[in-house]
């Protein structure tokens, strides 16, 4: 079976779910990944990957998210794909060349689209589809935006033959075809021994916009040693040290982390949590993140804070009450991998047994089929 599976390319976290379950799908399949910007680069080194292009958000010069400057760097991407202009097409033709029997999906959009016009079976895997095939307990005064994301999210992956939603906390699904499982882990993280070092944990996914001079006071003022992650600095400042990306390094830190502070990531949050880590959640301005956060504080695992204006007041009640939070992990650690790996071999397998639809208007229109 040749299966394409395709990976949101903005951060790291979609990569980091797509590296734990690509060893059970390459025993049994020949897989080819199509992966944006940041996952490409993550996933190439152990992995058959292409690189597509990624729509992503854009910041300002305050370093939060800029809807305007995202709107504008996005919509000449935006318009060629809905219309199947030619970097669509040419995204569709590596598909086509490689000739899947099977899509799979993280949040990308190009392998959704290239599987629904040429009559391709298509599996959403990822943890953003919370929104749009559950029932969400959204944070206060998110409920209309999180509709209007989830309907947003519908509109570009559209309505795949199966969704499985990896989620460190639960929720109710919306139809039968869709299947809720734990947080997909690293096979690092899940053979790591947690240890309560003495540093705390920091981590970005976009630091060169995130790392403001509040969050660098703040840390400074801590009282404890800080590793951070994310930005690109280098080195030790006074209580600080700045760390460059390693797979292997930051594992090794965050199992020894006294306490995390991170941005608000599904798949971060999940791995902090089963390694019995407590947690400040900094969501960006996105409702999925502020979900996330809000799941952190009603489970008792953590506290929540808005990125850009962390004080050294929540940051030292989130230390002082570090050693509860850390205790309250103990209910709420799970490990989903085989729950999806088993997810996706059934439906592999049922997918691949339907009679195979003509190709759409749109990918004969276009010549990519």
């Amino acid at each position: 079976m040749r299966i394409a599976y395709a990976v949101m390319g903005y951060g790291r976290g979609h990569a980091m779910r797509t590296a734990a379950v690509l060893p059970a799908l390459e025993r049994d399949h020949d897989v080819r990944v199509f992966a944006g910007r940041d996952a490409h680069d993550m996933l190439a080194r152990d992995h058959d990957s292409v690189e597509i292009p990624v729509i992503g958000y854009q910041y300002g010069s305050n370093g939060r998210i800029c809807p305007r400057r995202t709107m504008l760097r996005n919509a000449p991407l935006v318009a060629d794909l809905l219309a199947a202009g030619p970097r669509t097409r040419a995204v569709w033709q590596q598909m086509a060349d490689f000739a899947p029997d099977i899509v799979i999906s993280d949040s990308e959009t190009y392998g959704h689209r290239f599987a629904r016009h040429h009559g391709i079976p298509r599996i959403g895997f990822d943890h953003v589809g919370i929104m749009a095939y559950c029932h969400c307990d959204f944070a206060p005064g998110d409920a209309f935006a999180g509709i209007r994301d989830g309907l947003g999210y519908r509109a570009f992956m559209g309505d795949p033959d199966r969704v499985i939603v990896s989620s460190f906390y639960p929720a109710r699904p919306r139809r039968d075809t869709v299947q809720m499982v734990g947080p997909i882990l690293r096979e690092p993280v899940r053979t790591a021994t947690p240890t309560r070092g003495e540093r705390v944990l920091v981590y970005l996914n976009k630091g060169a916009h995130q790392y403001t001079a509040a969050l660098d006071t703040a840390l400074r003022a801590c009282g404890e040693d800080v590793i951070v992650y994310g930005t690109a600095r280098r080195g030790k400042s006074a209580n600080l040290e700045f760390k460059a990306p390693s797979q292997q390094g930051f594992i090794d830190d965050l199992a020894a982390a006294k306490a995390v502070v991170s941005t608000a990531g599904n798949q971060l949050l999940s791995e902090a949590v089963y390694l019995g880590k407590p947690v400040l959640a900094l969501p960006e301005d996105a409702v999925e993140q502020r979900l996330n956060a809000q799941a952190i504080v009603s489970m008792g695992v953590g506290a929540s804070a808005p990125l850009h204006k962390l004080s050294l007041t929540c940051l030292g009640a989130f230390l002082e009450n570090a050693d509860t939070h850390a205790r309250a992990t103990t209910g709420h650690r799970s490990d989903g991998l085989a729950d999806a790996t088993a997810a996706l071999r059934r439906h592999i397998h049922t997918l691949s047994r339907r009679p195979r639809p003509a190709p759409g208007a749109i990918a004969r229109l276009t010549g990519a089929y």
